[in-house]
């Protein structure tokens, strides 16, 4: 941490801080809020004072682990600036054409660093801005409208959204399936976790609808089916307390595939969450306590989506955005096969590479999204 305690309170920022990130925007307060305050817990933590008192240790701890990030890439921002400005003034007062030739080149590689430091330090300001820094999710997929093409196109999202999940890195795991005879999923749900996963996902909740001719049409003629997916972040065991006596939980036969263990087995869990009325199902593991580890896990997640929507909803009262509100029955997407075409009506962005898209080609969509939101939440322009 020396070179942030080095900068210290008083340091004045050269042209390009104010170029990327704005010395008057929302973001650059934030960032020096944030920076100050991770600065004086620092010093806090050296108090013998402070040091005596265990239950702020452990308070002041937390805080400077939720800042930290912020603080040391913010720091390093600012140090690029001082870079940036001592080149700068080099190349002015400097006559030697050497010299010159050399600032300039320093110049150059100093401001591709910076530029791609503000974009980072953007991210993380609007992560948490956003409620989208939840280093892990929880995704439900269930087929709407159209029978069997409906949870085909089901499992194509899950396949698609499975893809993208290994290209970025995150880890992936299943909580519980139900399949249908021809393959697909009448509902799914699975969780990932891993660096950006909810800044890239929040925007999949909604309903999504495919236009192809499926595999049971014998005349070629293109259907229209739909899936809803819902996109929970997985909060700490410390952000929601669940009381046992608020929750029934009962014991059932495992369904779908499996071969007879399944048939003969009670491993199956509900877990019904009384004062809210929210019902888990979980029958994907041959063991009933991993079922009931995982059907917690949904819970807490289902009532962390509560709270936040409760949240979101008086937040945002006299604001709503394009992006829309993740309502499980707003229509977000379309995906037409015969045209190679993915269109996301929320921000009028159409592209025709679905094949690379269903393969889990999503970043595009993903940053239009998250660029759109971004402008949005903290004004750019």
């Amino acid at each position: 941490m020396e070179f942030l305690e080095s900068l210290g309170s008083g340091f004045s920022y050269s042209q390009p801080f104010g170029f990327y990130l704005g010395t008057c925007s929302p973001v650059f307060e934030k960032l020096q809020a944030d920076y100050q305050r991770f600065l004086e817990i620092e010093r806090l933590l050296l108090d013998p004072e402070v040091t005596a008192n265990v239950a702020r240790v452990t308070a002041l701890a937390k805080e400077r682990g939720t800042l930290a990030k912020v603080a040391v890439d913010y720091g390093r921002y600012l140090d690029l600036s001082r870079q940036i400005a001592e080149a700068e003034s080099l190349f002015a007062t400097e006559t030697d054409p050497a010299m010159r030739s050399y600032a300039v080149g320093e110049l150059e590689g100093l401001r591709k660093q910076h530029a791609a430091e503000g974009e980072t330090l953007r991210d993380l300001i609007y992560d948490r801005q956003a409620g989208a820094d939840h280093a892990a999710l929880i995704m439900e997929i269930r087929a709407g409208t159209g029978g069997d093409e409906a949870a085909l196109f089901a499992r194509d999202l899950y396949e698609m959204y499975r893809r993208f999940s290994e290209n970025m890195g995150w880890k992936f795991e299943v909580m519980d399936m139900e399949p249908t005879e021809l393959g697909g999923f009448r509902e799914i749900s699975f969780s990932l976790a891993g660096e950006g996963v909810f800044r890239h996902l929040q925007f999949e909740s909604g309903g999504h609808r495919v236009q192809r001719v499926p595999q049971t049409e014998t005349q070629g003629r293109i259907h229209t089916s739909a899936a809803t997916v819902a996109v929970l972040p997985e909060p700490e065991d410390v952000e929601i307390d669940i009381r046992t006596e608020d929750l029934q939980i009962d014991v059932m036969r495992s369904g779908g595939p499996g071969g007879q263990h399944q048939n003969k087995t009670e491993s199956g869990v509900r877990i019904t969450h009384l004062p809210s009325g929210l019902v888990v199902n979980c029958r994907d593991e041959r063991s009933q306590h991993k079922n009931k580890t995982k059907a917690m896990r949904i819970l807490r997640s289902r009532l962390f989506d509560q709270i936040q929507e409760r949240a979101r909803s008086q937040r945002d009262h006299a604001r709503r955005t394009l992006i829309g509100s993740g309502d499980r029955s707003q229509r977000i997407r379309t995906y037409n096969f015969p045209q190679n075409r993915v269109t996301d009506h929320r921000i009028g962005l159409t592209l025709y590479n679905l094949d690379q898209v269903i393969q889990g080609d999503l970043l595009a969509l993903t940053r239009a999204l998250i660029n759109h939101d971004r402008r949005e939440q903290l004004g750019d322009s």
